[in-house]
């Protein structure tokens, strides 16, 4: 293994806290991870990493180590592009999933063919992602971050409204206000972050205005809310290209739409220790493109 593959070895082991992960992501089995980074130890002089069965830490000389790698490594490949030279490698991306297969998915075909040696990782989720211990380069998340570590920027706004089936709204009635969802229930949504339901969410004159109704359906994954609405289960909120296309042919109907809900900001997020990295700004870049249209400007 020659220096600039062991250089990214190590980055991996520290970035995963794992030889046998690391290994797998570079398709190298185990040992040859292990003897590559005894070999290096060794031309160093110092440990750079803490083994246990169950763990891996870099030494406070590798933590400085790592820095200087993910330095060099970034810089490299930012020298090959501005000479003309193509992104390539792994890219490993997490996107809440209607996110991924409604608006990405179908113009990904466009940014593979513009970057022929770059191989897209595309996870799904609504969990919390451990970006750098799970080895993900970026994750794109709706809502407000949370964690401060992590480098965001911010795409748009996605518009949110409040929808019900027809055969749902003919039995419990249409709603003029959130002050008359008397009798009214909801479907609801359990954060994966605190799990507890969500408030049904409205504005009006620069005021938010919550409200929880009865749900007799609780669920986890907006594939399933929006299954459910359309099932007449209850009233149900979610970003407007969600419903777009049951909207359109009348499965769905938007109510309180003087009310609707404060439009969800929508972010992209990844660990600072990459944040000049190629492969992660050329998708970026490209991403701004792909949500805009559907997207008020943050």
């Amino acid at each position: 293994m020659d220096r600039l593959a062991t250089l990214e070895l190590f980055i991996r082991i520290v970035d995963r806290r794992s030889f046998s992960a690391a290994a797998a992501d570079l398709h190298i089995s185990r040992p040859v991870a292990t003897a590559a980074i005894k070999r290096l130890e060794q031309r160093l002089g110092t440990r750079l990493l803490q083994r246990s069965t169950r763990h891996v830490s870099p030494t406070i000389e590798g933590e400085a180590y790592y820095r200087h790698c993910a330095t060099i490594l970034n810089d490299l490949e930012a020298a090959d592009r501005g000479a003309g030279g193509v992104v390539s490698g792994l890219l490993r991306v997490d996107v809440a999933g209607n996110l991924a297969r409604t608006l990405i998915l179908p113009e990904l075909a466009a940014f593979l063919a513009r970057h022929p040696a770059l191989t897209v990782q595309l996870g799904e989720g609504e969990r919390f992602v451990d970006l750098v211990r799970e080895g993900v380069d970026c994750v794109v998340r709706a809502g407000e971050p949370v964690d401060s570590t992590l480098i965001v920027r911010r795409l748009g706004l996605l518009e949110e409204t409040t929808c019900a089936s027809p055969a749902y709204l003919a039995s419990h009635g249409i709603p003029a206000s959130p002050d008359a969802l008397a009798g009214h229930v909801m479907i609801g949504f359990m954060s994966s972050r605190t799990g507890q339901v969500l408030p049904l969410e409205f504005t009006y004159d620069g005021r938010t205005i919550e409200r929880v109704l009865p749900a007799r359906l609780l669920v986890s994954g907006a594939d399933t809310s929006a299954a459910a609405a359309l099932l007449g289960l209850g009233l149900a909120q979610a970003p407007r290209h969600r419903f777009a296309a049951d909207l359109a042919t009348g499965a769905l109907v938007e109510v309180l739409a003087d009310y609707a809900p404060a439009p969800t900001p929508v972010s992209v997020l990844y660990p600072s220790s990459r944040q000049l990295s190629p492969r992660v700004r050329v998708f970026v870049d490209w991403l701004i493109g792909v949500l805009g249209p559907h997207m008020r400007p943050a």
